[in-house]
């Protein structure tokens, strides 16, 4: 199953900046769009990770 997610990315001044709607404290800032883009999907990849490694150690060895 492939999960979607939304970025909300908008120039500021001479910066791109951009976040995941659906993950909270998932933004960026980059000089450019595409830099913008990749550093949303990193950021996004890793707060999963680490979401998924907090949940596996609040079960427990029991589930």
């Amino acid at each position: 199953m492939k999960n979607l997610y939304t970025a909300i990315i908008k120039k500021d001044g001479d910066w791109w900046v951009g976040w995941i709607e659906e993950v909270p404290g998932v933004n960026c800032q980059e000089a450019t769009r595409e830099e913008l883009m990749e550093s949303l999907k990193i950021t996004l990849r890793e707060a999963l990770e680490f979401n998924r490694q907090e949940a596996v150690t609040a079960a427990g060895n029991d589930y």
